[in-house]
């Protein structure tokens, strides 16, 4: 029997990502986190904005977890290719 919390994290349930261009005056970050809802499923929150200031927040429900990380590991991708990075 293992717990989960003896586990290892193969998945990211958390991601930061800053796009930063000083030519442009550009200083922005993604942030993603996948958390646990009331009804058993999970929630992906997105919150972005400019570095220094307050932004905005978005919660995507799903089903489960690993849905969740999908969701979070597609969006990712997505940024990055848009010049966000880790």
């Amino acid at each position: 029997m293992c717990d989960r919390d003896d586990q290892l994290e193969v998945f990211p349930r958390e991601m930061v990502l800053r796009r930063i261009d000083p030519e442009r005056n550009m200083r922005r970050f993604y942030r993603l986190s996948v958390e646990p809802d009331l009804f058993g499923g999970a929630c992906l929150v997105r919150e972005w904005g400019r570095m220094g200031r307050s932004g905005q927040c978005l919660s995507e429900p799903h089903a489960d977890e690993g849905k969740a990380i999908n969701a979070l590991l597609r969006r990712a991708a997505t940024k990055r290719r848009r010049g966000y990075q880790a």
